[in-house]
C-alpha cells in the first residue's frame, strides 16, 4: 500500500527550489508547456517505480498518479503564470475561465488505466494553452501552445520544437483505436480506406503515434473532454496534421461545456478520404 504519496495524503506542492525546476520563470509558453509536461511525467514514472517495488494496489497507484501530477502542474502554473486560468481534469471547473484571456488546459494523467498496468507505456501528460483572440477570424480564441509527455518512453513532443512526421508511405494506412472501447466509426473508416487497426490506450499516445509516423489516422467518437485532446491537437497542428471534429468542423476549446466527444487527427493526405468515409458511414 502507498504511504506518503497515497491518494488520501496531501501531495506536496512543488517548490521553486526543487531540483530540476530552476529556470522555469524565464521560459516562453511553448517551452513552459514542454517542461511542465516533462516534469509531471517524471514524477509519475518515479511514483510507478515505487508502487511496483512496494506492491501497491492498482487503484491506489492510479489515484495517486492523478493527484500527484495535478498538484505539480497546478502548483507550478499558479506560481509561474498567476494571472492565467487553469482547466484540469482533476480540478474543479472555475467558470471564471470563460472570461480569462489565457487558459491552461491540462490532463495530468491521460491513460490512467494504462498507467496502472506497468510496464505499459501508452499513457501521457497533456499541457496546452488557449488564448483569447487567437485562431481564425471570428473565433473567440484558440490553442497557441501545447506539449504531450510520454514519460515511459522518455519523450515529450511540443510546439516548442515542431515535430516533422516522416514522409507518408504508400500502403495500408494504420488507424489507432482505443484498446478498451473502439468506436464503431473506426471500423467504418478502416473498411473504407483499407486501414489496419492498431489498439492503443490514451488519446495523447494515439495522437502522438500519428505525429511520430507510426500511425496515420486517429478517429474517435463517443466521449472525450477538452483536456483529452487540447495538447495533442496543438502538437498535431504544429506538425502539419489535419485536426477536426468528425464532421470536419473546427475543434473549439475553453467552452462553457467542456464535453468534446469526437476527434479526427490524420495525415493531411488522408483527410478527405477519412471525412468522406465518416459522412457516408
Amino acid at each position: 500500500m502507498p504511504h506518503d504519496s497515497s491518494p488520501s495524503d496531501p501531495s506536496p506542492r512543488p517548490s521553486a527550489t526543487d531540483p530540476g525546476l530552476a529556470g522555469l520563470a524565464g521560459l516562453d509558453d511553448h517551452r513552459l508547456a514542454e517542461r511542465l509536461a516533462t516534469l509531471a511525467g517524471a514524477r509519475l514514472v518515479d511514483l510507478r517505480t515505487t508502487a511496483v517495488a512496494e506492491s501497491w494496489e492498482t487503484s491506489d497507484l492510479k489515484d495517486a498518479g492523478d493527484r500527484a501530477a495535478h498538484v505539480l502542474l497546478t502548483g507550478l502554473l499558479a506560481r509561474l503564470r498567476p494571472g492565467d486560468a487553469v482547466l484540469s481534469e482533476e480540478g474543479a471547473d472555475d467558470p471564471a475561465r470563460l472570461d480569462a484571456d489565457r487558459v491552461w488546459i491540462v490532463d495530468p494523467l491521460d491513460g490512467t488505466r494504462e498507467f496502472g498496468e506497468p510496464p505499459r507505456d501508452d499513457w501521457a501528460v497533456h499541457v496546452a494553452l488557449w488564448e483569447r483572440g487567437a485562431g481564425a477570424p471570428g473565433e473567440v480564441g484558440d490553442l497557441t501552445a501545447g506539449a504531450v509527455a510520454q514519460a515511459a518512453l522518455g519523450e515529450t513532443w511540443s510546439t516548442a520544437d515542431v515535430p516533422v512526421p516522416p514522409p507518408y508511405a504508400a500502403g495500408a494506412p494504420r488507424l489507432v483505436v482505443s484498446r478498451s472501447r473502439p468506436p464503431e466509426v473506426s471500423d467504418v473508416v478502416a473498411a473504407a480506406i483499407g486501414a489496419t487497426l492498431v489498439p492503443m490506450g490514451s488519446a495523447g499516445a494515439k495522437v502522438m503515434a500519428v505525429v511520430r509516423g507510426v500511425a496515420d489516422v486517429y478517429v474517435h467518437a463517443g466521449g472525450q473532454y477538452e483536456w483529452d485532446s487540447a495538447a495533442p491537437v496543438a502538437v498535431a497542428r504544429a506538425a502539419g496534421l489535419h485536426t477536426s471534429r468528425i464532421d470536419g468542423s473546427p475543434l473549439r476549446y475553453n467552452a462553457a461545456d467542456v464535453y468534446l466527444p469526437d476527434l479526427v487527427v490524420c495525415r493531411a493526405e488522408l483527410a478527405d478520404a477519412v471525412l468522406a468515409a465518416i459522412a457516408a458511414g
